[in-house]
């Protein structure tokens, strides 16, 4: 992509062109923000380095590259984390200023900033990123900050110190050094203060001076002058003030090996000098319309969201109210399609608390007669979740570009969006086959769990594995011993760390598609348990003191039905349940056998109706007794998913009566609630297969239950 590159003169921003460059991108322009007076050297802004700022011009020089620059107008007014257009705020300026890079210079497509820790700062980008069309580059976003800087010195950045704030950093002694030299320091300070070495703390602020991207000239600082803005005797302040400076011409070229893409687009050996100012914004009429698409996607799925919009307002909800989103569409060459249609119902604006999490995967919907679109959401009445929104490429995870999310945390229960073997700087999948992307995918899960303060090798509670039809037998096999591999030697790793958690054992479920997002070979969708503090027992159940059994419709306990279930429990938390039904065990449950032809000669189940009614209802009761087991209520489900293969030949008119008459006749019998709205409580689930081991996903039905006690 071609980059504009937000500079400040810090080490930090000028390492990520460095970055961008090394992931393939190309540096055409730069931006910068400074002072409306010159003669100031540092703005009370949250968001804004401006020491050093009268040095900047020069950069335009050093690089060949044209530079942007703007006056900041605004001030820091809207202090939230998450940021709406707020009128005067300095974050307008930046959109000003990126707006006019855009304008000049068209197929810019990508901005980079030197975000390392701050959500603060890296929200603002992504949300002016957003409203520009833009993608955010943010490739030191959650790096180790000892090993970043060690880094940023070995690879060239030649950078200086011009303001200090922090215990154990004096003005008179540490102002004008290079990182280099305090290196070593930096790192004493952390140990003995627990300092940010690479000061995003705001203990320290840096001006460049010299990188390998600067390939015409480096920039000498002849004079300064220290100014002291406060003389605190813990942690005095101060910032260096340049007082004469000049450039200094390289007479052999030193730079990256991939830096001659910065000039591909940009001859000049002196870069250009804008400064923006303010401008009326042009307002564009936008015209859509729903083309005759034959009950086609779009038109499919846009049916779907108004209903489900519908339904929302009808219980005094809205999008805000969504935690997860599960969207399944009959045909992933029309994914961009889905995507256009989903963001124009679900939008920042409308999700003020944080976007749902999602996952998206290609389903045989239209074989079982569903449309082509069919979504399932997760909703609370009450909105108090957190969610981890990061839209910036960056090498920590995968970004989310749009109205979804990485993961949402309500009441302790982590929902992550569905993660693909995607590397993060490049966001291109993996390559080496099915086993090298879901080594990444668990990667990527890890990260994420990382900023919840946990991981998914101890706190998983259970695992769904999604696997592409294109999956050979064997890889699949490979996916599931990986799976136990990998997040084993995770929790090895966590031991010889010192750290001391108790670890669940999740459930693992493995689904057979047509197809997933970028033609992926695995997606991997975890679901985490998050302490909140409080001491919780934590335990796989494997047995359990039984309730009292009950007989439904003729069925008793029997010793193997326990081979049907995987369960992870948190007494009084958190039931997760998968139910599996195979082939065998159908022939076991139904009372007569099943007819000869009940595999046709390609292989593919034709199940009698009233086997299939049958089945449903011992689903219903084994599912009923597990709950009870464990002094759950069906009052307390999240969600509940029956995965049916087509290969059953059974549309979903067909089946979907068959769970709705079970649960209503379990109530009746059992004198028990069991919700019960227009609307069923669970959902059907279209798949080529499914089952509790990934080299045998032939289940007749598969059940997935969570229920959580708030």
């Amino acid at each position: 992509m071609k980059v504009v590159a937000l500079v400040s003169g810090g080490k930090d921003s000028c390492y990520a062109m460095m970055k961008s460059i090394h992931y393939g991108h190309e540096i055409v322009a730069l931006a910068n923000l400074m002072p409306v007076d010159d003669s100031v050297d540092e703005l009370d802004s949250y968001m804004f380095q401006t020491v050093g700022h009268q040095i900047i011009i020069n950069y335009a020089e050093c690089m060949g590259l044209p530079l942007f620059r703007r006056r900041i107008q605004g001030s820091s007014r809207h202090l939230e984390l998450g940021y709406k257009t707020t009128q005067g705020d300095e974050v307008e300026d930046m959109y000003i200023l990126l707006r006019e890079v855009k304008r000049q210079i068209p197929s810019i497509t990508a901005v980079c900033s030197g975000a390392i820790a701050s959500d603060y700062q890296r929200l603002r980008v992504e949300s002016v990123c957003s409203r520009l069309g833009l993608v955010s580059l943010a490739y030191l976003w959650k790096q180790d900050q000892s090993l970043l800087l060690n880094e940023m010195i070995a690879n060239g950045i030649v950078a200086i110190t011009v303001k200090v704030a922090a215990m154990g950093l004096d003005p008179a002694k540490h102002l004008g050094k290079e990182l280099a030299m305090l290196n070593a320091y930096l790192h004493k300070l952390k140990e003995a203060y627990g300092i940010n070495v690479c000061g995003e703390g705001g203990e320290y602020e840096t001006l460049t001076l010299d990188c390998p991207l600067f390939s015409n000239a480096r920039i000498v600082l002849d004079k300064y002058q220290i100014v002291m803005h406060s003389s605190d005797s813990i942690a005095p302040v101060g910032v260096l003030h340049p007082l004469a400076f000049h450039l200094e011409n390289k007479v052999d070229t030193q730079s990256l090996k991939t830096v001659d893409k910065i000039h591909e687009s940009c001859t000049q050996t002196v870069g250009p000098v804008f400064e923006v100012h303010d401008s009326l914004e042009r307002l564009e009429a936008t015209c859509c319309w729903l083309q005759d698409s034959c009950n086609g996607l779009r038109e499919d799925l846009t049916i779907v969201l108004r209903k489900i919009e519908s339904q929302l307002e009808g219980f005094g909800f809205g999008w805000e109210n969504v935690l997860y989103i599960h969207l399944y569409i009959d045909d992933m060459d029309k994914f961009s399609e889905a995507n256009e249609t989903y963001v124009k119902f679900i939008t920042h604006e409308k999700c003020p608390f944080g976007v749902p999490s999602r996952s998206t995967v290609e389903m045989p919907l239209v074989e079982m007669d569903f449309s082509r679109a069919y979504m399932e959401v997760l909703v609370s009445n009450n909105k108090d979740k957190k969610v981890l929104h990061v839209q910036s490429i960056s090498c920590w995870a995968p970004s989310c570009i749009g109205p979804y999310s990485q993961a949402t945390l309500h009441e302790g229960v982590l929902l992550m969006a569905g993660q693909l073997g995607l590397d993060p700087p490049t966001m291109n999948l993996c390559s080496g086959g099915p086993g090298v992307e879901h080594e990444q995918a668990l990667k990527n899960s890890e990260a994420i769990a990382k900023s919840f303060n946990c991981s998914i090798s101890t706190s998983a509670i259970g695992f769904v594995i999604y696997c592409s039809k294109k999956v050979s037998s064997l890889d699949r096999l490979d996916i599931e011993k990986k799976q136990e591999t990998i997040l084993r030697q995770m929790k090895i790793s966590d031991l010889q760390e010192g750290k001391k958690f108790k670890a669940l054992e999740p459930i693992t479920l493995y689904v057979l598609v047509p197809d997933l997002p970028k033609r992926a070979f695995v997606e991997v969708k975890p679901i985490l348990y998050v302490e909140d503090g409080a001491d919780a027992a934590i335990e796989t159940i494997t047995e359990k003191t039984r309730s009292k059994t009950s007989c439904y419709w003729g069925f008793k306990q029997e010793n193997w039905h326990d081979s049907c279930i995987q369960k992870c429990v948190i007494p009084g938390r958190i039931c997760a349940i998968i139910l599996s039904i195979t082939s065998e065990l159908a022939a076991k449950i139904c009372s007569d056998s099943l007819p000869a032809d009940y595999v046709n000669d390609n292989g593919q189940h034709s199940l009698p109706k009233a086997h299939m009614e049958q089945l449903s209802k011992f689903c219903i009761y084994l599912l009923d007794k597990a709950i009870k087991d464990n002094n759950f209520a069906w009052e307390d489900i999240m969600s509940l998913r029956f995965y049916i293969p087509v290969s059953l030949q059974m549309s979903v008119e067909l089946i979907q009566p068959m769970f709705s008459n079970a649960l209503f006749e379990l109530s009746e019998m059992n004198q028990r609630k069991v919700k019960s709205y227009e609307e069923p409580i669970f959902n059907i689930v279209p798949v080529i297969g499914a089952g509790r081991s990934a080299s045998s996903m032939d289940n007749v039905v598969t059940c997935e239950l969570l229920a959580h006690k708030s």
